[in-house]
């Protein structure tokens, strides 16, 4: 364990470094960042499926309570890792924030609803041990890529009076201050058949005789009212892999709902990988974001057009 630490500190600090080569700004906080975060990985949340879901751990050592953010990778419920992402949770790293980086069950484990079961159980993880590890619990953040980027929002979205959370049951609220989504699954009825059919969404759904009514029940689309968090939408208008109308639809039904949001678009931008400008463009947004929201007590470095 202590092996793991020190390689996933070094690999931050080492990236970090050669960030403030070109950032000056940024060479303070990496001088530092092995001494001000404690990280413990491979912490098991839940286990389900004869799985254990697991998370890391990633906590500032100063004076608490700190704002943190579930992190969740993407690979369309069928592949990815937690792994994979850790090096775009820096920014959160960078403004102060407990970072809960998480694995969830795959397809190959379970299928739906299981990934969006876990990422609850996840919330409730972190909201259960905010003592231990000085988590600010009225500044919980959700964030996700892709396929993480649908279960940011259903974390975020789905009601308790939907079950959901049956894996781990528990007498805690689970409430975000934010949602980030980035390039997230918002219809995953709308992948399974046509002209945006994906096989990945396919694949996570299975072959079950209920597969459009049980994609509906897990689409962030048909939870949207007026008592949702705050949420910001990035995505690419030619991503591919999850259609772009995919974000203007969102924000347009919350926009009408009455809820906080924000969409950037990254023109001609794909699925994630965005050019080093569109990149930087995004992460000031979602600072800015943040900040607005009261979530960050730091203010913006600049602000980023919509």
């Amino acid at each position: 364990m202590i092996h793991i630490r020190s390689c996933v500190v070094a690999i931050v600090c080492m990236l970090s470094a050669a960030s403030a080569a070109a950032q000056a700004p940024t060479s303070a906080w990496a001088a530092v960042m092995a001494n001000d975060y404690q990280v413990t990985p491979g912490v098991t949340y839940l286990t389900a499926s004869n799985w254990e879901a697991k998370l890391d751990v990633y906590t500032p050592r100063g004076a608490g309570p700190h704002p943190t953010v579930l992190h969740i990778h993407g690979g369309g419920w069928t592949g990815g890792s937690r792994e994979s992402v850790i090096l775009r949770a820096m920014p959160f790293l960078e403004m102060g924030f407990a970072v809960v980086n998480v694995s969830y069950r795959l397809a190959r484990v379970a299928e739906a609803p299981a990934a969006v079961e876990d990422c609850l159980c996840a919330l409730r993880w972190v909201i259960r041990n905010a003592k231990a590890y000085n988590f600010d619990i009225n500044r919980i953040v959700v964030t996700g890529y892709s396929a993480g980027g649908h279960l940011a929002l259903t974390t975020g979205m789905i009601p308790a009076s939907l079950g959901l959370d049956r894996q781990c049951p528990g007498p805690e609220e689970l409430k975000l201050a934010a949602i980030v989504n980035w390039y997230g699954i918002t219809d995953v009825a709308d992948l399974l058949d046509g002209a945006n059919r994906r096989t990945y969404a396919v694949q996570w759904l299975g072959s079950r005789a209920d597969r459009v009514e049980v994609a509906k029940r897990l689409s962030p689309m048909t939870y949207v009212r007026r008592d949702l968090p705050p949420t910001l939408t990035i995505h690419g208008d030619a991503d591919p892999t999850v259609p772009y109308p995919h974000a203007t639809a969102l924000r347009a039904a919350l926009q009408k709902a009455g809820v906080a949001t924000e969409l950037v678009t990254i023109p001609k931008g794909g699925h994630g990988n965005f050019p080093a400008p569109d990149q930087v463009r995004a992460v000031d947004a979602m600072r800015a974001f943040l900040a607005r929201h009261g979530i960050t007590r730091r203010p913006a470095a600049t602000s980023a057009g919509q």
